[in-house]
């Protein structure tokens, strides 16, 4: 059976996502670097192993990636999945996961990427915003997409009301993304996704155009 690690920084929204969705494989960890993330708790009282890799006991970025590679590798993951966990990972430790590293960001990429993105939304006047998730890779935010959703910005919209739909459109992609790689059916080859298989697409779902 697959396994897969989730990384959490925080409430672990998206986490809770993952693990509701019966995911065909078993979350060996979920890990933080935070010792006050409440994802810690939801998915301990889920009897599912969590660990705590503090990135403030650390000298360097790279001490505390390897630290927390470390961790990850004891679990032996097929898949780890990046849940709003909230550092910048180095290009050690994002070669060192290649092809089975997976994040989602609240935004449309390549537009928005790093921090504030409904924020930038707003301030550019777009008519419509979403999310995507993509293979990590050592560009920021900047890996092969793999799917997107899409909502539209709404007259009189701020960073809350926006931020929310966005949101629930996270939920639905992620763990759909998650189970197309357990199942074997996604990969990412010579730096390019390759996607087996007929995906539906509907509602806001897009998926590009694979080889």
């Amino acid at each position: 059976m697959k396994r897969y690690v989730i990384l959490i920084s925080g409430r672990g929204s998206n986490m809770g996502s993952l693990l509701d969705a019966s995911l065909p494989g078993v979350c060996a960890a979920v890990i933080s670097n935070r010792v006050d993330a409440a994802g810690l708790a939801t998915a301990a009282g889920r009897g599912i192993a969590t660990a705590v890799i503090d990135h403030r006991g650390f000298a360097s970025r790279e001490e505390f990636d390897a630290a927390l590679a470390a961790e990850i590798e004891q679990h032996e993951p097929d898949l780890v999945l990046l849940a709003g966990f909230m550092r910048i990972l180095t290009d050690g430790f994002v070669c060192r996961f290649e092809g089975r590293l997976l994040n989602i960001h609240p935004s449309l990429l390549p537009a928005f990427p790093g921090i504030r993105t409904h924020a930038q939304a707003l301030a550019a006047g777009v008519r419509l915003h979403g999310c995507s998730v993509h293979f990590v890779t050592p560009a920021l935010d900047g890996g092969p997409i793999i799917a997107q959703a899409a909502v539209p910005v709404q007259a009189g919209d701020d960073e809350a009301s926006l931020g929310g739909r966005v949101l629930v459109e996270e939920h639905r992609l992620y763990p759909r993304v998650a189970r197309w790689f357990l199942d074997g059916r996604l990969r990412l080859v010579a730096g390019r996704v390759q996607l087996a298989g007929e995906i539906a697409v509907t509602g806001s779902l897009h998926v590009p155009l694979a080889d």
